[in-house]
C-alpha cells in the first residue's frame, strides 16, 4: 500500500532542502508519494525570510556572534531540553503546520531541519500532532535544537550522533549514514570538461606560480551556497604557494568569485551543477562546514580535510567528523597544505580515509521512514 510523507526542510543555504529532496526522490521511486516544505513559510509572513536573512548576515559578517549564540543556547553541554532560542518560532508554525498535515494527509512527517523537529516533537509530545514524525539529522554534531523527545524516531549520519540522541531523549535513533544522491558514489568526468578546465588554469597561472608538477593536486575549497568562510583567499594562496591548485566553490556569491578571480593561482567557480564530475578530477575537499558537501565528498572518495571551520555548529561539526574518523582537522603551521598532499594521492592515509568514509554509509534512510509509516498504518487499522 503506497504511503504518504511530508518532508519539513529550511532554504537555509541548500544542504537541508538536498537531503529533504534527495528523500523524497527515493520514496517516489518506490512507488509512494512525497512533497517537500520549507518550515519557513509556515511562520507569520516576512519572519522567514527574515530570520534567513539574519542569519546569513551574522554567518557572514560577525561568526563570532553565531558562535556565542550556539554556546549559549544549541551546544549540547548546556544540558537537554528545549531550547530558549526556538521555542516560541516553534510555536509560531504549530497551527501552519497542523493545516498542512490536514491538507496532506501523511503518514509520515520527515524534518530535516532542526527547528522542524521542534515543530513535531512539540506537537507529538501534546498530542495534537497524530502521525509519527522521524527526524532526519543532517548535521555530524547533534545539537539541542534536533533532540525533542516528542519526536519517534531519530535518523542520524553517525554512531556517535545517534549515541547522543539516545543519550538524551530516551528514543530511538538508527545510524543510517548521510544522504547523498546515487551519481556521487559513481563520479564520473562524462565529457572531460573538468579535466580540460583545470589543465587550462594550471597551464595558464605556471607563470605566477610554482611550476606545473604531475603530482599538483586539485583541491576543492568548500563555501556552501552562500560562500561563507574564513579567511579563504588567505589560505588559497598558502595552498598555492604548496604546489596545489585551490578551486574555490563561491556557490551563489559573485561578489567573492570576481574577486577570487584576481588572485593567481585560484581558480574560482560559481554554482556548479555536475560536482560529482568536479569531485571525479579533485584530490581533495577542503571543507568549513561539515556539511552536505563534505558528506557528498565522503560518498565520491574524495578525502575530506576541515580547516578553519565556521564558529558554531561548523566547528562542532568539522570536529565530530574528524573524530569520527571520516576526515582530518587540519590546524597548525604549514596547514592545511601539508595534510592536503598526504591525503591527495594513493597510499595508506588515503586508502583508510576513503575506505572509512565509504562505511559510513550503512542503510538506506528511506527504509526506516517506510517502516516507520507500515507500524502507524498497522496500528490505526
Amino acid at each position: 500500500m503506497p504511503h504518504r510523507f511530508l518532508l519539513l526542510s529550511a532554504s537555509m543555504g541548500a544542504g537541508h532542502d538536498a537531503v529533504a529532496h534527495e528523500l523524497a526522490h527515493r520514496l517516489r521511486a518506490r512507488g509512494h508519494e512525497a512533497t517537500v516544505r520549507d518550515v519557513l513559510t509556515l511562520l507569520p509572513a516576512g519572519t522567514g525570510e527574515a530570520l534567513r536573512s539574519g542569519y546569513r548576515a551574522v554567518v557572514r559578517h560577525v561568526p563570532r556572534l553565531y558562535g556565542a549564540v550556539y554556546a549559549g543556547f544549541l551546544a549540547t553541554a548546556g544540558g537537554p531540553g528545549p531550547r530558549p532560542s526556538s521555542a516560541p518560532l516553534a510555536a509560531l508554525a504549530e497551527r501552519p503546520l497542523l493545516r498542512a498535515v490536514a491538507d496532506w494527509r501523511p503518514d509520515v512527517v520527515v524534518p530535516t531541519f532542526h527547528l522542524s523537529a521542534q515543530v513535531t516533537g512539540r506537537l507529538r509530545a501534546r498530542g495534537a500532532l497524530e502521525v509519527p514524525a522521524a527526524v532526519v539529522v543532517v548535521d555530524f554534531a547533534v545539537h539541542r535544537g534536533w533532540l525533542h523527545p516528542g519526536n519517534d524516531l531519530h535518523l542520524c549520519v553517525t554512531e556517535e550522533a545517534a549515541e547522543e540522541v539516545r543519550s538524551t531523549t530516551g528514543g530511538p535513533a538508527h545510524t543510517t549514514g548521510p544522504v547523498v544522491p546515487a551519481r556521487f558514489f559513481r563520479p564520473r568526468d562524462v565529457d572531460g570538461h573538468w579535466r580540460a578546465l583545470l589543465d587550462r588554469h594550471v597551464a595558464a597561472a605556471a607563470q605566477h606560480t610554482t611550476p606545473v608538477s604531475p603530482e599538483r593536486p586539485a583541491v576543492l575549497m568548500s563555501t556552501g551556497a552562500w560562500g561563507v568562510g574564513t579567511r579563504l583567499l588567505e589560505t588559497a594562496r598558502q595552498l598555492a604557494g604548496h604546489n596545489c591548485v585551490p578551486v574555490l566553490l563561491c556557490g551563489n556569491d559573485e561578489r567573492l568569485r570576481h574577486r577570487a578571480a584576481r588572485h593567481p593561482g585560484l581558480l574560482p567557480l560559481g554554482w556548479v551543477t555536475d560536482l560529482p564530475g568536479l569531485m571525479a578530477e579533485a584530490h581533495v575537499l577542503l571543507d568549513n562546514a561539515a556539511g552536505q558537501t563534505a558528506a557528498q565528498a565522503l560518498a565520491a572518495g574524495l578525502p575530506v580535510v576541515g580547516h578553519r571551520p565556521l564558529p558554531g555548529h561548523a566547528a562542532a561539526g568539522v570536529r565530530a567528523m574528524a573524530q569520527a574518523g571520516l576526515s582530518r582537522y587540519a590546524v597548525g603551521k604549514g596547514e592545511p597544505a601539508r595534510t592536503v598532499h598526504e591525503l591527495a594521492f594513493p597510499g595508506p592515509a588515503r586508502d583508510h580515509q576513503t575506505a572509512a568514509a565509504r562505511a559510513a554509509f550503512r542503510t538506506d534512510p528511506a527504509d526506516a521512514l517506510l517502516e516507520l509509516a507500515d507500524r502507524a498504518g498497522a496500528r490505526s487499522r
